[in-house]
């Protein structure tokens, strides 16, 4: 009895590490999932510091104007100099803007271009659409101001008499990690090119130095795959 007993007991030792083996997996199976983990984390935090793109609203009729050109509608905002985003709204003396909307019916695709877009001001010669790239040099972030830094730089100028210097404000430059941060803002609220899935969104951007006081009005024209159409925008 003793030895069937003991017999008994090793069976169930056996079959007790078998199932705690089963259960504890390899430690470099364990290193594994850890790391996966980790590189998972870390690619989810740098989607949350990656500026967001700039969504379609709701509707067409959220727009100025709209119009159909095909089974798509084209939706338009102008924008004169602000560069809006979902973060913050900059502004560029240099270029005007334009937020366009894309809606189709429901499994709609469109091959968007930005080239397909013009714009024409105060009835005179369209302009063509520029690359976003163009726009970041001419960035200006209003709520940003320069420190006082209570220092100027002077200069030797026209002698005007009273034995004077005129003098010249320090100009002090946007820190370059604010400027980057800027644009990136930028780059993802302007249109995304190329075949997309409707509804689409973003900023199309034009060369324009006149002040918006001096516009009086504004047709925007695409001319592309869904066919051709020309909205009339606010100023």
């Amino acid at each position: 009895m003793r030895i069937r007993s003991t017999w008994v007991n090793v069976i169930w030792m056996a079959a007790l590490c078998f199932c705690l083996a089963g259960q504890t997996p390899p430690a470099q199976d364990t290193a594994a999932k850890e790391a996966a983990a980790k590189e998972a984390a870390a690619k989810e935090a740098a989607k949350k510091d990656e500026p967001p793109r700039l969504p379609p609203r709701t509707a067409p009729t959220d727009y100025q104007a709209h119009a159909k050109a095909g089974t798509v509608t084209i939706a338009a905002d102008f924008q004169v100099h602000a560069v809006p985003t979902p973060l913050a709204t900059f502004n560029s003396e240099d270029y005007v803007v334009v937020e366009v909307g894309l809606f189709g019916p429901p499994g709609a695709r469109l091959t968007i271009s930005t080239g397909d877009f013009s714009l024409r001001i105060n009835e005179k010669k369209s302009l063509e659409s520029r690359p976003y790239g163009m726009v970041l040099s001419s960035l200006k972030d209003p709520s940003w101001e320069p420190p006082d830094t209570g220092e100027s730089k002077s200069k030797t100028g026209i002698n005007t008499g009273g034995g004077g210097q005129d003098a010249t404000p320090v100009v002090v430059h946007m820190p370059f990690p604010l400027q980057r941060a800027m644009e990136l803002k930028v780059q993802k609220a302007a249109m995304p090119e190329g075949d997309r899935a409707l509804p689409e969104a973003g900023l199309i951007f034009f060369s324009y130095h006149g002040r918006e006081k001096g516009i009086h009005s504004v047709e925007l024209t695409y001319a592309g795959p869904a066919g051709k159409v020309i909205l009339r925008l606010t100023p």
